[in-house]
């Protein structure tokens, strides 16, 4: 493979920054009380879309540190097939697609936009849509650079 410029790091103050931000949206999610487990899954699955190999690799591993069933992130790729995820966990899976989609989608559909309503408060939608502009950033300033993945641990 072509060796890249990596653009983490190309401009520190906008890493610093966005890792802050990312910080200030996790915070929030727990204070409105969304699971640190949904926040990682609505990371793994944008970061599937968008082909980030090294965010799917770190996230991943966050999230069987949580204690996550390493079966439900064998088929995250294919959660409307399973009854794996729970219905919160479903709604905020579709959502998260259809932000990371954008330029196919152009909108929020009402019904999307209704179901979520149902099963999350205002402070939790909140969280989940800058959770999905988060990791969508990330993904987009890494996907360039092609990074290499972190070393297994022994």
């Amino acid at each position: 493979m072509t060796q890249r410029i990596q653009n983490l790091m190309g401009i520190p103050k906008a890493f610093k920054s966005l890792v802050a931000m990312g910080q200030v949206v996790e915070q929030a999610g727990r204070e409105a009380g969304v699971e640190q487990v949904l926040l990682e899954l609505i990371k793994i699955r944008a970061s599937q879309l968008n082909g980030c190999a090294f965010c799917l690799d770190m996230h991943t591993r966050d999230t069987l540190k949580y204690g996550e069933n390493p079966r439900r992130l064998f088929l995250l790729d294919a959660w409307r097939e399973t009854d794996l995820f729970t219905e919160e966990e479903r709604v905020a899976l579709e959502l998260t697609e259809v932000l990371t989609r954008l330029t196919d989608t152009q909108d929020v559909p009402d019904e999307v936009y209704e179901r979520a309503m149902k099963v999350f408060n205002e402070a939790q939608y909140h969280a989940i849509v800058w959770m999905t502009v988060v990791i969508n950033a990330f993904n987009r300033v890494n996907v360039p650079g092609r990074p290499k993945l972190p070393e297994e641990a022994a």
